[in-house]
């Protein structure tokens, strides 16, 4: 949960605060003055905090200095009974993110705490892509002793010291953007960036601007130069995930970046050149979107010059022990729980289950399986009640959830994966199939 501390010396006016903050739920910690404020940061630092300027024990505005010293990832928002210009200009100065006064700006302060919360939590994931590429992930650290994961990984060890681009192929939640990652850190690209972007997750605007970036004033709404994430890789690996939902025009001006190196920002005029590698990944087969004319034969043979088959979780179950270990350390550890041993009936029940979502599922079962036990043991009674219902053989679930699930995946399978076309057939939002698939760990 995202939190919030607040500084102030009027107790009633920082519970009556702390209360409407709470309401939207977020964590709220408070404090009276600037000593007992930083107190409260070295014990949990808190993404936005909320501070008072007149303080018992010093200024606001000062303390800005204090916090961002102390905190660097936190922003501050300083509220005022008596707002004036060169207050305002030194808070901004000291770091703060917004300065407003108590009293007039009472409706502005929900808005702009979400806006401070929306860039503290930017940052956080900036850090987290900038310590992932400083650790970086080998091939030796990919779960799976199978024939059929062992050859995987000996094929992407060999094609990650060239330049190639690869395509991995596969079911959702096998492990793409592991293997892609692995590439990278395994090819001289290795010390700059990653960076991987989902091609369904945007619209075919948003798409274009997200990889190619654009120039301010292009369209509305770009109030400065963007960079594109073609940039952002320049000298590293960009991964397109899901490269069979890119629209067909965008694929044209990708296809230009494989072969020439450069391409135009939206709303620009002159060539932008960069030097990266491309892994890409899909859970289609390309070849029928080519037949379909969604996607680009020429984009294929370019993408595809080095392919890699991922198999799924069910075409190696000897596997999942291995990852059933690897998840139940990686969530024991977070609860503050220790788990000496898996009762067999758990283990069975595991190998015996039809994993839709691959790792990704079975990955949520075991963090599931981990809330619900309490002992050193992981029983067959944690799991999901699906995986210790017994039916008769041939006896079909005729329950709403199944049927539901049932009609999901026969839907995105007429639609090639395709879920926003699944959506519409489906009569639904995306966020609302999207919800569905996590619930019914589909794909995802």
């Amino acid at each position: 949960m995202n939190r919030v501390l607040i500084i102030d010396d009027e107790r009633q006016l920082r519970e009556l605060l702390a209360r409407i903050i709470g309401l939207e739920g977020y964590e709220v910690l408070q404090a009276e003055d600037c000593a007992s404020g930083l107190r409260k940061l070295e014990k949990c630092t808190p993404e936005v905090v909320l501070c008072d300027v007149k303080l018992p024990d010093g200024n606001g505005v000062d303390m800005v200095l204090r916090i961002k010293e102390q905190a660097p990832e936190t922003e501050v928002i300083l509220l005022t009974a008596y707002g004036n210009i060169p207050d305002g200009v030194q808070a901004i100065k000291n770091g703060a993110f917004d300065y407003i006064t108590k009293g007039d700006d009472n409706n502005k302060i929900l808005p702009l705490l979400s806006r401070a919360m929306e860039k503290a939590e930017s940052r956080k994931r900036s850090e987290k892509i900038e310590r992932q590429n400083e650790t970086g992930l080998s091939f030796d650290t990919i779960i799976g002793s199978s024939r059929l994961m062992k050859e995987a990984v000996e094929l992407a060890r060999k094609v990650a010291v060239t330049d190639a681009s690869v395509l991995l192929t596969g079911e959702t939640g096998t492990g793409k953007e592991v293997f892609a990652r692995a590439i990278h850190y395994g090819s001289l690209r290795s010390k700059k960036s990653f960076v991987a972007i989902n091609c369904s997750a945007f619209t075919k605007d948003l798409l274009e601007s997200e990889l190619f970036g654009y120039r301010a004033g292009s369209f509305t709404g770009a109030v400065k130069d963007k960079k594109g994430l073609l940039e952002e890789a320049d000298g590293g690996t960009l991964f397109l995930d899901e490269i069979g939902e890119m629209p067909v025009d965008l694929q044209a001006k990708l296809l230009r970046v494989l072969e020439t190196g450069e391409f135009i920002k939206v709303g620009e005029t002159r060539q932008t050149k960069v030097d990266l590698r491309i892994v890409a990944a899909t859970n289609r087969n390309l070849e029928q979107e080519i037949e379909k004319e969604n996607f680009r034969e020429d984009l294929y043979f370019r993408l595809s010059v080095f392919r890699i088959f991922l198999p799924s979780l069910n075409d190696r179950p000897d596997d999942i022990p291995e990852y059933i270990r690897y998840f139940v350390d990686l969530f024991a550890s977070r609860m503050g729980k220790r788990i000496d041993a898996f009762d067999p009936a758990y283990l069975a029940a595991m190998k015996c289950h039809r994993w839709h979502g691959n790792v990704r599922e079975l990955r949520n079962v075991v963090e599931r399986s981990l809330i619900m036990t309490d002992g050193p043991v992981l029983e067959a009674s944690a799991l999901p009640v699906e995986f210790n219902r017994q039916k008769p053989a041939g006896e079909a679930s005729l329950s709403l959830e199944s049927l539901e699930r049932t009609h999901i995946e026969k839907v995105l399978k007429h639609t090639g994966g395709n879920k926003t076309e699944a959506a519409r057939l489906l009569g639904i939002g995306i966020a609302t199939l999207y919800r569905k698939l996590d619930e019914y760990g589909i794909g995802r």
